[in-house]
């Protein structure tokens, strides 16, 4: 039997790997990523608040540019109260649509994320060239608004194409977190050379979450400790990287807000056992790391 596959890394299981430790001898990385996205009015694909497929019309789209208005300066105040650093997939249209977003973040510190020019669009049905038309718009819209490209990629919907990954190595990219298939960064293969996949939680996000599986704010904070002490005790033995998804139309609702502060303030108490970071960050310590440490590097020249 030949079934269809995609040649991107081989099998590799996480107890036959070297172990390393991350920067200050932690062994876990807690990775807190947040969404900022831009949606067409009455038109595309967008989300709905009673997590069924919907109709797109004035109360769902309100419903999402709450988080642009509201829910994202909720969440800001959060992550300064407790000192957290983050990363924001963004897509392009909405720093042109919102001006105040771009500054807030850099003043931050924070890392942009390319994440495509809206999610009332998807890539992975695109021609070839209209997907790294889009991927360069992407790309230079961060340019414009945080003065530097970004290193990162997050498909709006994690979609990818056949040749997604190509594209973006060509583009200038360097790591992707659309493949959510190990808890340690690893090495995938693309025609203009090697790109690094970032561990990027499709489980521990409030979108699936709250918004499809219909968890509550507070089931989420109790997935997030969950998660979280689970993978404490699990790193004795290994590196991990426990990554928190967020978006601000979800989480950034007051009563979802003080549910996860309490879960973030139970991480953060842990704080001296840590490596908080940035996915750029975990990126480039990982591509520094002696060949054959990380999962594929045997492909570096």
């Amino acid at each position: 039997m030949k079934m269809p596959g995609h040649g991107r890394y081989a099998h590799s299981a996480i107890p036959t790997r070297p172990t390393y430790e991350w920067p200050n001898g932690a062994r876990l990385a807690v990775v807190v990523c947040n969404n900022i996205e831009a949606f067409a009015y009455r038109a595309g694909l967008g989300s709905d608040s009673t997590g069924a497929a919907a109709p797109q019309g004035q109360r769902n789209y309100a419903w999402r540019d709450y988080g642009n208005r509201v829910g994202l300066w909720n969440m800001l105040d959060m992550l300064d109260e407790l000192e957290i650093p983050c990363a924001h997939n963004v897509n392009g249209a909405v720093l042109d649509a919102c001006p105040e977003i771009a500054p807030a973040l850099v003043a931050r510190g924070d890392e942009f994320v390319g994440h495509g020019r809206t999610n009332a669009e998807r890539q992975d049905g695109m021609w070839e060239e209209d997907e790294r038309r889009l991927i360069a718009e992407s790309r230079d819209a961060i340019i414009r608004h945080s003065g530097s490209a970004p290193a990162g990629w997050l498909g709006p919907y994690i979609a990818q194409s056949a040749v997604t990954l190509d594209l973006l190595k060509e583009e200038g990219f360097s790591y992707v977190m659309d493949w959510p298939a190990d808890d340690q960064p690893f090495w995938m293969t693309t025609r203009a050379g090697p790109m690094l996949s970032v561990p990027y939680s499709i489980e521990l996000n409030d979108s699936p979450a709250q918004v499809f599986r219909q968890h509550t704010g507070r089931q989420f904070a109790e997935m997030i400790i969950d998660q979280f002490d689970e993978m404490l005790e699990q790193s004795r033995k290994r590196p991990l990287v426990c990554s928190i998804v967020l978006h601000p139309f979800v989480v950034g609702q007051p009563f979802r807000l003080r549910a996860l502060r309490d879960a973030l303030r139970h991480v953060m108490s842990h704080r001296d056992r840590l490596w908080v970071a940035r996915p750029g960050e975990m990126a480039r310590y990982a591509a520094g790391l002696p060949k054959g440490v990380v999962p594929g590097s045997e492909m570096l020249p």
